[in-house]
């Protein structure tokens, strides 16, 4: 089986989101299992000096972007047995940033048509081409409007995965002849049209073989108007090709036993270690060292979709009443860091805040604390929780997406479950979910159940790979 993955980032070159970590992490597994699968994406100039200086230039030459006729690369970098590829243009990549810039529209219908347009260039032609978000939305587009007649492309299946439904890719419907360079009538027939724009996500979502997303529930709730983002219809319309997948993370990085990021190096069989981490933490962010007290840690972007206005509702209630401490990580909108920044300055003993992107921070705090605060108003699938059970620290979520596939609600009769969950978008149901998490987390045999529970699931990419392989066989069988 051979497939080409396509990405705008992926972890170790260039991470915005999590994006990044599933196209720096799923490819590993899938080589693992025999699939003979590349990625390709942009050549940034914010990629690091060290990958750069490895990459082999192959192929030199121009594409057609709408009018313009454009310089195009190709360097390729081998690296834990995946074999990358980066599309090269100093115009359109060389920037600070990687998106969000007024051109984007041009930029990726430059790296979309440049990915099928290479594919000789690369002497490789796969079987599936899988696709992610909408900077790659167009590449299914263009395979099945440029490249037929083809026997070479005529054999190639598409899959589109849907990381975050609320980010499409919508510009000017003047896109349509500056940038992508395509006939009207593909706009006029509502392919490519939104509202009277272009949308990126809608094409792939209209021309790929197979839609997927990351979470089984998140696959059912985007065909639902309340998370569809006004594509919800479109999805129904396509829900026999419509599959959710849940994903993984990295247990080569993410591991307690080997982590070189934290204080102490434990396992399921050594959890006072774990203990010993949050003693250390609690020295190091200068707040009183006690092991016995609930550390409750809070690590995201902080923005309402993360469920941040919740927290800002009820913390200061729970602070005054519980003998617990939190401890945040994050960076945001304004008016939340500066009511954390407040909230550290009422409760200095009890409230650690770090206004900051941090990977090492982030992993002290994962071996640290007690329980993983995430009450998100929806979440596609998230990786803190998995990250957090994966270091004992008990998740406390709010049923919603990949939220609810991942985290099994405790039970007290059976001694099952991995953490504790709650249903509707209110700040006092977060709030008993998390003392009720308290009063059984303040028991140690309790505490201690529930963290080898949590550590004790598997959620690792071997088995969501096993499933995308899967659908690449159907694809392909079709």
């Amino acid at each position: 089986m051979k497939v080409l993955y396509v990405a705008a980032e992926a972890v170790p070159f260039a991470k915005t989101g999590g994006l990044a970590d599933v196209a720096g992490s799923l490819p590993k597994a899938l080589r693992k299992d025999g699939v003979d699968v590349r990625v390709i994406m942009p050549k940034y100039g914010k990629i690091a000096q060290e990958y750069i200086d490895r990459m082999e230039h192959v192929y030199d030459g121009t594409i057609h972007v709408a009018w313009r006729e454009k310089y195009i690369g190709l360097d390729r970098l081998e690296l834990d047995g995946v074999t990358y590829y980066f599309i090269d243009n100093t115009e359109y990549f060389y920037r600070e940033g990687f998106y969000g810039y007024d051109d984007d529209a041009e930029r990726f219908s430059f790296f979309c048509r440049g990915v099928l347009n290479l594919l000789d260039a690369m002497d490789f032609w796969p079987n599936v081409i899988h696709s992610n978000d909408w900077h790659a939305g167009l590449v299914s587009v263009f395979l099945k409007l440029e490249h037929q007649g083809d026997e070479r492309y005529e054999r190639i299946r598409t899959m589109y995965t849907i990381h975050n439904l609320k980010y499409q890719g919508v510009f000017p419907k003047e896109a349509m002849a500056d940038s992508i360079g395509l006939d009207w009538k593909y706009f006029t027939n509502g392919d490519l049209e939104f509202y009277d724009a272009v949308n990126f996500m809608k094409g792939g979502i209209i021309y790929s073989d197979y839609v997927t997303t990351v979470s089984r529930t998140y696959a059912e709730e985007i065909q639902n108007e309340y998370f569809g983002e006004m594509l919800d219809g479109l999805l129904r319309s396509r829900k026999d090709d419509l599959f959710g997948i849940v994903n993984g993370i990295d247990y080569d990085v993410y591991n307690p036993a080997t982590d070189k990021d934290i204080f102490y190096n434990y396992d399921i069989n050594s959890l006072g270690k774990k203990i010993d981490n949050k003693t250390e933490l609690q020295k190091q962010l200068g707040l009183p060292e006690n092991r016995n007290v609930p550390m409750i840690a809070i690590v995201s972007r902080l923005v309402p979709p993360k469920g941040i206005d919740l927290i800002v509702r009820v913390m200061d209630e729970l602070l005054q009443h519980e003998d617990i401490q939190l401890v945040v990580l994050g960076t945001g909108d304004r008016i939340y860091e500066d009511w954390f920044k407040g909230l550290q300055w009422r409760f200095p003993k009890k409230v650690s805040v770090n206004i900051q992107f941090s990977n090492a921070l982030a992993q002290k705090i994962y071996a640290a604390s007690t329980l993983f605060l995430m009450p998100s108003n929806y979440e596609p699938c998230g990786i803190g929780q998995l990250i957090a059970m994966r270091y004992g620290a008990i998740p406390v979520v709010r049923e919603t997406g990949g939220l609810k596939d991942t985290v099994i609600p405790y039970s007290s009769e059976t001694g099952e479950g991995t953490g504790f969950s709650f249903y509707d978008y209110n700040a006092h149901e977060m709030m008993y979910a998390l003392k009720r998490a308290l009063r059984s987390c303040t028991a140690l045999e309790t505490w201690t159940k529930l963290a080898r529970n949590a550590m004790a699931q598997d959620f690792s990419w071997k088995q969501s790979a096993k499933e995308y392989e899967d659908l690449y066989e159907r694809l392909v069988q079709k």
